[in-house]
């Protein structure tokens, strides 16, 4: 049997969005990123999904300045989270990967985050938590229609998830 909802008024589309942002931060705070700053994991991320970008190519991805995006990269490898190889076809290029560290970084981090989503889920009924699973799904058909990548999709193909 089908239960009729009406169409939620704008104002509480945008509350609970505002909500749900919010309690996410808190939730991803609880499963903390030091010693990685939002920018820094931002980065590890980008060079988890294309290993061996250049300097100028991360730069590009996050909107900012070869200087800046260097910087960040001296922080991180200075963390032990990424490694700088010169570029096989010319030697003043300079490509990113993440180091070992870096990766166990990500890993774990996506562990905690998923133990603390899962704490909070378990405290919903199934039913909303069946609810909230049809309408993530919505979600990401949606995302992937606007950003044209599905995000993650290169991690699952290799077996793995995303952050």
């Amino acid at each position: 049997m089908t239960v009729f909802r009406p169409r939620p008024e704008p104002e509480d589309v945008a509350r609970v969005t505002a909500t749900a942002a919010e309690l996410l931060e808190v939730l991803w705070g609880r499963a903390s990123t030091a010693p990685a700053s939002a920018s820094q994991l931002r980065v590890l991320h980008i060079l988890e999904h294309h290993e061996g970008i250049n300097l100028g190519t991360l730069a590009d991805s996050l909107a900012s300045t070869p200087p800046s995006a260097s910087r960040l990269c001296d922080r991180l490898q200075a963390a032990g989270f990424v490694e700088r190889v010169t570029g096989p076809d010319d030697r003043r290029e300079v490509r990113l990967r993440l180091s070992g560290r870096g990766r166990a970084f990500l890993a774990d981090l996506r562990s905690r985050r998923e133990r603390e989503l899962r704490s909070v889920l378990a405290l919903m009924p199934a039913a909303e938590r069946a609810a909230l699973l049809t309408g993530l799904e919505a979600f990401c058909a949606a995302a992937t229609g606007r950003y044209g990548v599905e995000a993650g999709a290169e991690d699952r193909a290799a077996g793995g998830r995303t952050a």
